[in-house]
């Protein structure tokens, strides 16, 4: 058996509106993170609802299972992978209708980790990313959607350099290039899970992720980490989930 101990948080950096948002669910086991693009108001509405719809489904699956789902279970996946490919759906189709006046050019990204009886499963769109601390080694789980991950797939590098397109994102909930990719994991004690928007891994880098994350509790891991990345100079929303896994 064993035991999670989670916290979340989220800064708003040095813009003027906060477009990221979080949930962290211990009861379902789900923790998300959101990242909205479109603008002012529009990023704020789209990242609140698809952590709204994620949060919402997990509550209905936990009540009536399958009978939640929008789509018909794959029994290829796990029971974890089946209920986040149902809410990346669900929050797509929720974000779309909303897409007019002036939320019409509205998207978010998302990254969502879901623990339960069948194990654990991560999906993403975008560049929100999922990392593993295990054994003093960080890796990050996720592989971004983006311009930048596309020319290195096939072998290129992005011409004047990565930093000229790092914010270019290839898929977005809300938009037509929505599809989440979808991972199932083998979770251990030990392991420390890091849920986080582009505004927190970007100032940090992996070495100033490693240190932070091997703190004493997932509060001070999360709190050390935004107020970190703020300190360090980032201009972006900033924000962290924190997973530590532990016998029972």
């Amino acid at each position: 058996m064993l035991r999670f101990e989670c916290a979340g948080q989220t800064h708003i950096g040095r813009r003027p509106h906060n477009e990221d948002s979080y949930c962290v669910l211990p009861e379902l086991g789900l923790y998300v993170v959101a990242d909205g693009l479109g603008g002012q108001e529009g990023g704020e509405v789209a990242s609140r609802c698809v952590v709204d719809t994620f949060a919402g489904l997990g509550q209905r699956w936990e009540q009536e299972d399958e009978a939640a789902w929008p789509e018909v279970a794959d029994p290829r996946r796990s029971r974890e992978e089946n209920l986040l490919a149902a809410c990346s759906q669900l929050a797509q189709r929720n974000l779309q209708a909303q897409r007019v006046g002036r939320l019409s050019e509205m998207a978010s990204t998302v990254v969502a980790l879901a623990v339960g009886k069948d194990g654990a499963a991560v999906a993403h769109v975008g560049d929100s990313r999922l990392y593993r601390l295990r054994g003093g080694r960080l890796e990050s789980l996720t592989r971004d959607h983006s311009f930048i991950e596309e020319l290195r797939e096939v072998g290129m590098e992005p011409p004047g350099g990565a930093s000229n397109w790092r914010h270019l994102i290839t898929r977005a909930l809300g938009t037509d290039n929505a599809e989440p990719t979808l991972q199932r994991l083998h979770t251990e004690p030990g392991d420390v899970f890091l849920l986080c928007s582009d505004g927190l891994y970007e100032p940090l880098g992996l070495e100033g992720l490693v240190r932070r994350l091997s703190l004493a509790s997932a509060r001070e891991v999360c709190d050390t980490l935004v107020a970190d990345a703020y300190e360090a100079g980032g201009k972006d929303n900033i924000t962290a989930v924190v997973l530590r896994v532990a016998e029972a």
